[in-house]
This record gives structure tokens, C-alpha cells and sequence, in this order.
């Protein structure tokens, strides 16, 4: 019975109700919808490398690090050594070890200087290798590999040239020593998508005229003449590692950290991702509290509809109690109707909030390379609906209290 008559009553103010039901489920879905940008942050981070177990670099910090060699993200303060490169990939802890070099860019994109067995050793989203969507490896000196989204931003195809220019803002190009792409990657979800990939001795090629920084002026070695040479390089920015056994990785670490030829930095990606989520924590629950703050507004709102709401069915209410209601039926009737428009909402928003991710997955995914996971309904997030409805009782207990006693002395008048 009491259902029904809540049912009936929603349905005859199906505007306001309407109103209060999109709230919550903006709410709501907003809530969630931070909830799953900031899990999907923390998995694309932890899963845009795997199975590296040290990355080394010059004595820096461990977060810097990891963002400058994984995400391309700032710039190093100094570079590694070769002859500091080659006394650390002697060890024997070390199972393999891959150079990158950085500092010059294509149109806004990163380039990487490094070596064929990267494409061989490195792993992401728990040990996947990432593969070829067209195209092959590099061959020839100038020959280039570049990620998805350098493909579809520039439309460029597997023959197209490439020029690259000299540091990350510069208008100075490498135009003497044109690349060609040799192979297009498939889509990672990770830094590789936008990024160039040449060869090392491919760095050194395009800087051979050129001194501190600038182009020799009237120097230009013929690229004939640049195949043959050496092409060792003096500096890489850093280097990923592989090792033998885990157990000497802590070890290892001691020791590249105290190297005594010049100050070098070797750091666990895990424990630096740790560090990075710790110092964006604030922002976190930052983020979090003006979510839950919303859902919490919402819920206020619909507080307030039900109280403006009473005066106006004072005649509703004396009409039960004239046809035999009980005051606890006006009490029930009010809450059910709470629990109700939370339940409506609360199930609207998660639709809502799973629909605006199957929509801006892709463009997030182009945009900041996060990769939104639109798996089943969890847990955490039944758990947070539960939530809103068992909140949006406790906020209409008031304003039915109210309608409790009223209904009480509008009975007695009718008896009267």
C-alpha cells in the first residue's frame, strides 16, 4: 500500500521529481566518473612499462626520472656517459640493457634514440611487447619507426620521410638527413604512441656538424660519408635494465647509486610510481571531496524539494488521515518516496557515468594516453550507490518527521 501511494505521488510531481532524479544521477555519475579517471590514471601509469627492473640516469630525482624516460615528460638535467653506460651494462647482474637517447622532436612529438632489442624488451600492461601495425624494424641508418598517434595526427605511412628538428622548441631542422618510416607500431595506450624512434647511431648522424648546441656554419658532411663512420655516441639519457635475479636488484641499485665516476641515479619504476602517487595525493582527495561534496548537494536538494513540498500536500496528508492513514504510513510513504528518486538516480548516474567513458575513452586515450578500463560494474562502485540511497533516507527522515506531525494535527482537525 504504502508503495503505491508513493509511486502515485512521485508520478503526480513528475517535474520536480524529474529535476531531483538528474541531479543525483549527475552526481553520482560525476563522482564515479572521477573515481574511474583516477584508477585508470593509476593503471595506465603502473602499466606503461613491465618486466624493466632498474631505469639509469644521471644523479637526479627518482620521480623526475621515471617521467623523462618513461613518459616523456621535462627533460633531463645531464645525461649518462657512454663510458659510464658501458661499465654499467658489464655487470653481471645485468641480463640486458637498453639505451635511450632524447632532446630532439618531429612536430610537437618526442624523438628517441635507441637501439633494435628496445622493441624486444620492452613491456607494458603486464608484460605485452608491442607489435607492428605496418611496416618493419629499422634497417638502414635513417630509417624510422614512429607510434599509432604520430601516424594519425600527421596521416603519415610506412615510406613517408621525416624531418627531425633540433631540441623540443626549435625551429632548426635536420633537412641534410631526412628520415624515412619504415614501420608504424599498434596502439599501446602508452608514451611509445607518440613517439619518433630512430636508431642511436641515427642521433649522431644528424648532430655531426653541429657543436654546443648550434650547426657549424658551412659544414655539411655528405651522408655517404657519415655511413661510414663510428657513430658512438658520448651521452645517452638514460637506460632500462633487465636482471639476471631479482634478488641482486636491490644490490645492483646500491651500486650504480654510489658509482664513483660521476653521480648516477638507478631507481625501481614501482617504488618511483609509488613516489609520484604520493606527492599527487592531495590532488586526489582534493578531486574526491568536491565529487562527494556534489553527491551531497544533490541530496540536500532533494531534502529541500520534499520540505517545500509539504505545505502543498498538507491537504494530501489530511485526506489519508481522513480515509483511516496512520501518521507512520505519511512517515513511511515520505522515506519510501526518498529511497526511491535515490535509487532511480543513483542507477541513472551509473549508466551515465559508463556511457560518458565508452565515449571519451578514445579521446583520452589520443589526448593524455590514459587508457579508461569500461569492464563491469564493480564492487567499490555498488558499494558507493548503496551509499547515496541509504544517505538519501537519513536526509529525508527530517522533513518526513515534519510531515509526521503535521499530518497528526491536520487529523485531529478533520476528526473535528
Amino acid at each position: 500500500m504504502i508503495l503505491r501511494l508513493a509511486l502515485g505521488s512521485l508520478i503526480a510531481r513528475a517535474t520536480t521529481v524529474g529535476m531531483t532524479i538528474l541531479a543525483i544521477a549527475l552526481s553520482v555519475a560525476l563522482f564515479l566518473g572521477v573515481e574511474k579517471v583516477r584508477t585508470g590514471a593509476k593503471a595506465s601509469f603502473a602499466d606503461t612499462i613491465s618486466g624493466t627492473d632498474l631505469i639509469v640516469g644521471a644523479r637526479s630525482g627518482s620521480v623526475q626520472l621515471l617521467l623523462y624516460s618513461v613518459f616523456r615528460i621535462g627533460n633531463a638535467t645531464n645525461n649518462l656517459t657512454w663510458s659510464s653506460y658501458q661499465d654499467v651494462a658489464s655487470r653481471p647482474e645485468i641480463a640486458w640493457i637498453v639505451p635511450i637517447s632524447l632532446g630532439d622532436s618531429h612536430k610537437q612529438f618526442r624523438v628517441m634514440g635507441t637501439t633494435p632489442e628496445f622493441f624486444n624488451r620492452y613491456k607494458y600492461r603486464s608484460g605485452q611487447s608491442i607489435e607492428f601495425a605496418d611496416g618493419k624494424n629499422m634497417s638502414d641508418l635513417f630509417d624510422t619507426v614512429i607510434g599509432a598517434d604520430v601516424a594519425a595526427t600527421l596521416n603519415y605511412h610506412v615510406g613517408d620521410p621525416i624531418v627531425v628538428a633540433h631540441g623540443l622548441a626549435s625551429f632548426t631542422e635536420h633537412k641534410d638527413q631526412p628520415f624515412k618510416i619504415s614501420g608504424i607500431l599498434n596502439k599501446t595506450g602508452t608514451p611509445v604512441d607518440r613517439t619518433v624512434i630512430v636508431g642511436l647511431r641515427a642521433i649522431e648522424a644528424i648532430h655531426v656538424d653541429w657543436q654546443e648546441g648550434a650547426q657549424v656554419q658551412g659544414q655539411t658532411t655528405p651522408i655517404d660519408v657519415i655511413r661510414k663512420m663510428k657513430l658512438q655516441p658520448k651521452a645517452v639519457t638514460a637506460a632500462l635494465v633487465g636482471i639476471e635475479n631479482r634478488l641482486q636488484v636491490f644490490g645492483l641499485q646500491r651500486a650504480i647509486n654510489k658509482y664513483n665516476k660521476e653521480p648516477l641515479l638507478a631507481i625501481l619504476p614501482g617504488v618511483a610510481l609509488q613516489e609520484l602517487w604520493q606527492i599527487i595525493g592531495i590532488a586526489e582527495v582534493a578531486l574526491i571531496g568536491v565529487s562527494a561534496m556534489v553527491v551531497i548537494t544533490a541530496l540536500i536538494g532533494m531534502m529541500a524539494m520534499i520540505f517545500s513540498s509539504l505545505n502543498e500536500r498538507r491537504r494530501e496528508m489530511a485526506i489519508f488521515r481522513a480515509m483511516g492513514a496512520r501518521p507512520r504510513v505519511i512517515l513511511g510513504m515520505l522515506i519510501l518516496e526518498a529511497a526511491v528518486i535515490a535509487t532511480i538516480g543513483a542507477i541513472l548516474g551509473l549508466a551515465l557515468m559508463y556511457l560518458g567513458v565508452y565515449i571519451a575513452q578514445p579521446i583520452i586515450d589520443a589526448e593524455f594516453g590514459l587508457w579508461l578500463p569500461s569492464k563491469a560494474p564493480t564492487l567499490n562502485e555498488f558499494l558507493v550507490l548503496a551509499a547515496v540511497i541509504i544517505a538519501s533516507i537519513i536526509a529525508s527522515v527530517l522533513p518526513a518527521l515534519r510531515a509526521y506531525r503535521l499530518s497528526l494535527a491536520d487529523g485531529m482537525l478533520v476528526r473535528i
